[in-house]
């Protein structure tokens, strides 16, 4: 991960921005650039990934024009061989042809980009500011405008804490240009329904996941996997692999006393031959980092703050006993596939509706989680499920297809990978929820701690000064009052809770675990 900054205001207090900007140094703690443009500041830390050498450095400048961006732009190579008659490139980064591109096509640009990235252009001839973000969200952008309406973008909200008022995230899929958002790509709304049969969809979809790990392995910079011994994580596993000609090196945290997937992640490990390493936490581990979480997430979500409590302990310890800067994970396969609450959708439009919108917010939860458990342990994260290509045509299968008819959550997705890709009992094991998976003990922790805070007539009293997302459970207050110190009045970052859609039959639940429904089964075992 590299972090980004930019402010519109002319005259711009350097030492203000400076300040702000090093809050997300682990981000990029390799290098730090900050460039006055004149009207405006732009700023770059980098982590270097790709073109580790000095040149790789940003803000890229071309004919006045100066980009920072945080992000893979993939095929980058055919761009810098299209665009080589006119422009000379002086690094191996791949960002480097996002100006040339931009010089030819102007905005137009983003949406030929197969890239996870989000990036702040500087506009000589235009003397303002462009920003954009990838469709899905996967690299993050916020923006905000100061008390005279100049506006600032920035990878995490705590960097404009300050310099602006109020901070929203950047919607992904748009690029902002002269006061102005424009959508240019909603992958949801730019569908063609498949109706192709069950054998060439599985098919399909095995080779556009088998193209989207295998793209995502490029790296100058040393690459490992997170593996849960769930679905998803382990068949991103298996596929690199396959694709490596040494041990891909990988990584699963538990509880010491519940564990639930760590021997699952052994015997996944164990059968496609990698280099494992088991991370063991205690309940003393989880709230002891309850408080940093919390903070290096900037949500209140319950379920995004179980869930990274075991990805961030996991994601620190890789970064302290290792070289390893780029990391693999399993993250929006349940958002494509369904999950266990969508077995309840009532038909598949509601199935599909419920897809499209998780889609669209999935920035805000679990990409977010993946981002700032692995970026603020200076290590970068990669979603082969969140590739472009691969979200497209999941989204297109006709969701009656999707719809959960064959005894077995996700059955596509197993299906597409029968053959020697994972053990049967993996391919086809129940899914339990991350944060239940580390450990039944760490939910069941953090739940007895939040009723330890307050008495039965305190959380009443405190809940209900929060209008927005109001706290519905002691667990849920504990979370937002911690969010409320860093991030003062500025809940409307995230739209509200993840939980099971309440206006489906048997998803009207008080707690947003899996654990809760009535399918749950095997899940937890």
């Amino acid at each position: 991960m590299c972090s980004i900054m930019g402010y519109s205001k002319p005259n711009a207090d350097l030492a203000q921005f400076r300040t702000a900007f090093e809050r997300t140094h682990s981000r990029g703690p390799d290098d730090i650039r900050i460039a006055d443009t004149g009207n405006g500041l732009l700023g770059f830390q980098r982590l270097a990934i790709m073109g580790l050498s000095p040149s790789g450095m940003q803000p890229f400048s071309l004919e006045h024009n100066l980009l920072v961006c945080n992000g893979e732009i993939y095929g980058f190579e055919a761009f810098k061989q299209q665009l080589s008659e006119k422009y000379t490139f002086h690094s191996q980064s791949d960002c480097e042809v996002l100006l040339p591109l931009y010089q030819e096509y102007g905005t137009d640009m983003f949406a030929m980009l197969d890239a996870e990235f989000a990036c702040i252009i500087y506009d000589a001839a235009e003397q303002s500011f462009v920003a954009a973000r990838d469709p899905i969200g996967i690299r993050p952008l916020y923006y905000g405008y100061d008390k005279d309406g100049n506006i600032a973008f920035a990878s995490e909200p705590k960097n404009l804490l300050g310099i602006v008022t109020t901070i929203f995230p950047f919607p992904p899929g748009y690029y902002y240009k002269k006061g102005t958002f424009i959508c240019y790509l909603d992958i949801a709304k730019s569908l063609t329904i498949c109706y192709d049969n069950i054998e060439a969809v599985c098919q399909t979809i095995h080779d556009k996941l088998v193209a989207g790990v295998e793209k995502r392995l490029i790296a100058d910079a040393k690459v490992g996997f997170l593996l849960s011994g769930g679905l998803d994580s382990s068949l991103v596993c298996s596929i690199a692999a396959k694709k490596s000609s040494v041990p891909i090196r990988t990584f699963a945290i538990g509880m010491s006393k519940d564990a639930i997937d760590l021997k699952y992640a052994k015997e996944v490990a164990t059968y496609i031959g990698s280099d494992h390493t088991e991370v063991i936490i205690s309940e003393q581990d989880v709230l002891q980092a309850l408080d940093t979480v919390i903070e290096l997430l900037g949500t209140y979500d319950i379920t995004t703050i179980r869930a990274s409590i075991g990805m961030y302990l996991l994601c620190k310890a890789i970064h302290q006993t290792t070289d390893i800067r780029v990391l693999l994970t399993g993250e929006i396969s349940d958002e494509l596939f369904g999950y266990k609450y969508t077995d309840f959708a009532p038909d598949a439009a509601a199935f599909q509706q419920e897809s499209e919108k998780r889609l669209r917010e999935l920035h805000c939860y679990d990409v977010l989680r993946a981002d700032r458990c692995i970026s603020v342990n200076s290590l970068e994260a990669r979603v082969p499920f969140g590739d472009l290509d691969f979200v497209r045509y999941v989204m297109s299968i006709d969701p009656e297809k999707k719809l959960n008819r064959y005894g077995k959550g996700k059955y596509l997705l197993r299906r597409a990978f029968e053959g020697d890709y994972l053990p049967h009992s993996i391919l086809y094991r129940e899914k339990a929820a991350f944060s239940d998976a580390v450990g039944h003990s760490m939910v069941d922790c953090l739940k007895a701690y939040a009723q330890t805070v307050y008495t039965d007539q305190q959380f009443e009293q405190m809940r209900v000064k929060y209008t927005h997302s109001m706290p519905f459970t002691k667990e849920s207050l504990l979370y937002r009052e911690i969010f409320e110190k860093y991030y003062p009045g500025q809940s409307q970052m995230i739209p509200g809770f993840w939980m099971p859609n309440p206006a489906w039959e048997g998803c009207n639940v008080d707690d947003p675990s899996a654990r809760v429904l009535s399918n749950y089964g095997d899940s937890g075992k």
